[in-house]
């Protein structure tokens, strides 16, 4: 049990065939690496998608480490089964690389079986030398995107998380509540039959890692874009009626990684983001919905720090991101967390 920093774990070990999948063959451009799920970053007893994409992001990084490619740009992956508290093994292959781009994919596997796929894109984050124009759409441009959340987070107030994310020791956060009032009945928000567009639901929060190592990272980016309220955990209990405690298990996340990491400073908080989610609708099968996410930086951590005059005008969008998601009864997790435990 550790916290993010040291859970995300990945070691090159020698190449192996025989910890691949059957059909994947033997080739210049493979590399292995190896750790196990930790299983404090779980929902309930199943590791936390976010968390798992960070340990194949964090394989892809050391793959790239030693190329002029070093930043990942974007990654889409696909979970195709339950990926439990157990060892795994990530295989990464380079598909192509051209002179501002890199194409790579990593597969996760635990016994020898695929659990999620991902295509990767690296790249360097910041301007291209061939690039003619410095394209740019930042403040103060009145079309540039602001930052989304409402309070300063000096004066954000801790609130308690979900009791499934097991998780919660390691991390807190404060909920914006002028977010959360969108989502109310009798907000402007809702729709009517002379509606055009509109709809949805909203989330936002500024959340924190409290171990003072456990600064913001791409691989860490990989899970604060899971870090959200679905569309039935927002939805009013009228509109629910029979929802019970619920898992939500991701099918599909791409994100893309928007900004670099600005270094520590007074204007720019080492372990802290701001969080900004929304959704817009919800079908079948398995109560399957859409998510996106916005990660920013934060001027300081929750509750310290002093609100500085255009505050926002200094932070970035670090990553964006799109899911699909299922919804699920939590009696689902908690048998396939028992079916990964005979496996430990």
């Amino acid at each position: 049990m550790a916290p993010f920093g040291k859970a995300v774990n990945v070691q090159s070990i020698p190449f192996n065939p025989k910890l691949l999948a059957p059909s994947k063959d033997a080739s210049d451009d493979v590399k292995l690496y190896a750790g196990v799920v930790d299983g404090d970053w779980t929902v309930g007893s199943v590791a936390n998608g976010g968390y798992i994409l960070a340990l194949i992001v964090e394989a892809c990084i050391q793959f790239q480490s030693s190329t002029p490619h070093v930043d990942p740009l974007h990654v889409t992956a696909h979970y195709l089964r339950t990926t439990f508290v157990a060892p795994f093994t990530v295989c990464v292959r380079n598909i192509k690389t051209s002179s501002g781009f890199t194409n790579v994919t990593a597969e996760l596997l635990q016994d020898g079986v695929v659990k999620i796929m991902a295509h990767c894109i690296f790249g360097v984050n910041g301007p291209h030398p061939k690039d003619k124009l410095n394209l740019t759409l930042n403040p103060p441009s009145s079309y540039a995107r602001r930052h989304p959340l409402h309070t300063h987070p000096s004066k954000a107030a801790v609130k308690p998380m979900r009791h499934t994310w097991k998780f919660h020791p390691w991390v807190k956060w404060s909920e914006d509540e002028d977010i959360l009032a969108k989502n109310r009945m009798d907000s402007p928000s809702r729709t009517t039959s002379s509606t055009i567009g509109g709809g949805g639901l909203e989330w936002g929060a500024w959340f924190e890692f409290t171990d003072i190592y456990d600064e913001i990272s791409n691989s860490s980016l990989c899970f604060l874009v899971d870090i959200f309220l679905n569309i039935p955990s927002l939805l009013p209990k009228s509109e629910r009626v029979g929802l019970t405690t619920s898992w939500f298990p991701t099918m599909t996340l791409s994100v893309e990684f928007k900004n670099k990491i600005p270094p520590p400073s007074s204007s720019h908080a080492s372990r802290t983001v701001g969080l900004y989610s929304t959704g817009r609708f919800m079908t079948p099968p398995q109560g399957r919905h859409d998510v996106y996410v916005e990660v920013w930086t934060a001027p300081s951590n929750i509750g310290e720090g002093k609100e500085a005059q255009n505050w926002r005008d200094n932070q970035v969008c670090l990553a964006v991101a799109t899911q699909m998601a299922l919804t699920l009864p939590m009696e689902v997790n908690m048998k396939k967390g028992k079916e990964g435990s005979v496996k430990l």
